[in-house]
């Protein structure tokens, strides 16, 4: 998969990488055709357990036939810091570095972790999404901002995630009776398409097969590294 080079460096300091969120956030598109998507890039990272490495995971999983057609690896030197709200600094050297080994290009990207439901709206499924030009969606497991509201118990039952007025996602019931995920928009797709997406690939477990092998992929990584 090609990916041109970011129009940034990564290694930044944390002011200087929220200017970069703040600039960037006005290429985000949240409108797009996601009826489309038959193929997903699961991606999701891990760090070293000496705290020196980003592990990533890049999952290519077909939506039709609801199977893994791709796995790739990757994993870069750590170069920036923890911050809250700058997750993709620390961790997109590594993704794109996964996306880069595979053969096919994905219709779409799926992270483990926000898109517009960000304090900048401009989380890591944005960056990701508009390096690589793709639709793209967070679907997190944590809320990093918002007013959420308990959906249904039921799958498939939702409510708005709201932030200071604005609708910036979606809390999802992916299970009946398990915690809900935060979706939210990345690029290039409606709200309504990103859900269904999430939805058509959660296959019994609480996240959708995409993110949720990644994770397994990069958990395992971690546990077999030096």
């Amino acid at each position: 998969m090609k990916i041109g080079r970011a129009p940034h460096r990564w290694n930044l300091t944390p002011r200087a990488a929220v200017a970069v969120q703040r600039r960037l956030a006005g290429r985000v598109r949240r409108h797009g055709d996601g009826e489309r998507i038959r193929s997903v890039a699961g991606l999701d990272c891990a760090f070293s357990r000496d705290g020196t490495r980003c592990l990533a995971a890049a999952i290519l999983w077909n939506v039709d036939s609801r199977r893994v057609v791709e796995e790739r690896h990757a994993e870069r030197p750590l170069t920036f810091p923890y911050v809250p709200g700058l997750l993709s600094f620390r961790e997109a050297p590594a993704l794109i570095a996964a996306l880069r080994k595979l053969r096919s290009t994905p219709d779409a990207l799926m992270l483990d972790g926000h898109g517009i439901a960000h304090p900048r709206r401009f989380g890591i499924a944005c960056h990701l999404g508009i390096l690589c030009d793709l639709p793209s969606v967070g679907v997190a497991k944590s809320l990093l901002v918002g007013e959420p509201r308990e959906p249904a118990a039921s799958r498939g039952s939702r409510r708005a995630l709201l932030h200071r007025g604005e609708r910036v996602g979606t809390v999802l019931r992916t299970r009946d009776g398990v915690k809900p995920v935060f979706v939210s928009v990345g690029h290039a797709i409606d709200l309504s398409d990103a859900e269904r997406l999430v939805l058509r690939t959660c296959a019994g477990f609480r996240l959708p097969e995409p993110t949720r092998r990644a994770d397994a992929a990069v958990g395992l990584a971690k546990r077999e590294g030096p």
